[in-house]
């Protein structure tokens, strides 16, 4: 899996990955689905509805170029397959209406809850995305179709964006924010706010009052687990459940998820921030199949 260097330490490294096993050109059906998020972009290629590759990176100001930088990270890990090739694009995400090679766009909690429940396991019966700007809590049935969902306002608080923005402040790498939170003695309470804002003033507070940067990072991962978990009480949770999106990532934060839903969510290989542009390749699998596909 490649990764790009240089990047600000507060953000997630930018990565492409390719199936070394698999030759696009025995593929029947090629299809892409192209998920542009407020803070990353992401693309996955699929042949005959498995993954043959994808790219992740980092969503710019323009939400046309970041759906064609995307799929062309993805489209340089695979190497030599032209876009003539490709049979069917789906775009979703926050800027789904502008994705320009798109043939349709599929709203992101359609996308997340079959892609979720594709990546995860069959079983998956309920997905939670904590993405860039918001939290959704999404309940599916056994084919990954949405039985019912639940958002959170459009706000950083308890989000991808929130988070950056705290690694930032405190001079914390993102990758390292889970490991120190948890080198505390003792577990401090939550931060009052997870308001960007007043969060951001709150942690000068407390590292003023002589409270260490892993102490700070705990109440502000133990405040971000419990707004998360705030949302999937409101919907009602319904095992097995999958964790999406880069929060995923941040153990700081889903390990006292966890502990508060008293139960193990279902574990992935896969990047979890694939989970929306995974679903949208199998929406255009499901469509070529039909007989919809650019090349029918």
């Amino acid at each position: 899996m490649g990764e790009q260097q240089g990047q600000e330490s507060w953000r997630w490294p930018e990565a492409n990955w390719k199936d070394p096993d698999t030759d696009w050109k025995e593929a029947t059906f090629i299809t892409v689905g192209i998920d542009v998020g407020s803070v990353s972009s992401q693309a996955v290629i699929m042949a005959d509805g498995q993954i043959i590759a994808y790219g992740n990176m980092r969503t710019g100001s323009d939400s046309p170029d970041s759906a064609r930088n995307a799929l062309d990270f993805a489209m340089e890990a695979l190497g030599d397959m032209p876009d003539e090739r490709i049979d069917y694009v789906v775009g979703t995400g926050y800027g789904r209406v502008n994705v320009p090679m798109a043939d349709r766009s599929v709203t992101e909690i359609a996308c997340l809850a079959r892609g979720g429940h594709f990546l995860y396991s069959p079983d998956v019966r309920t997905v939670l995305d904590v993405g860039g700007q918001d939290i959704k809590a999404i309940q599916c049935d056994e084919r990954g179709k949405v039985k019912n969902f639940l958002m959170n306002d459009k706000c950083a608080a308890g989000t991808g964006r929130g988070m950056e923005v705290f690694a930032d402040l405190l001079g914390v790498p993102i990758q390292d924010v889970g490991d120190r939170s948890f080198q505390v003695k003792e577990e401090p309470e939550a931060v009052s706010s997870v308001c960007v804002v007043y969060a951001k003033s709150e942690a000068l507070g407390l590292l003023r009052k002589g409270w260490s940067t892993e102490k700070v990072l705990a109440a502000y991962c133990r405040a971000m687990a419990e707004r998360v978990y705030s949302v999937v009480e409101r919907l009602g949770l319904a095992p097995e459940i999958a964790i999406t999106g880069g929060m995923a990532k941040n153990r700081g934060v889903i390990d006292r998820l966890i502990l508060m839903l008293d139960l193990e969510p279902v574990k992935t290989t896969w990047d979890p921030q694939i989970a929306g542009a995974a679903g949208g390749a199998l929406f255009g699998d499901a469509l070529c199949r039909k007989g919809k596909g650019r090349n029918a």
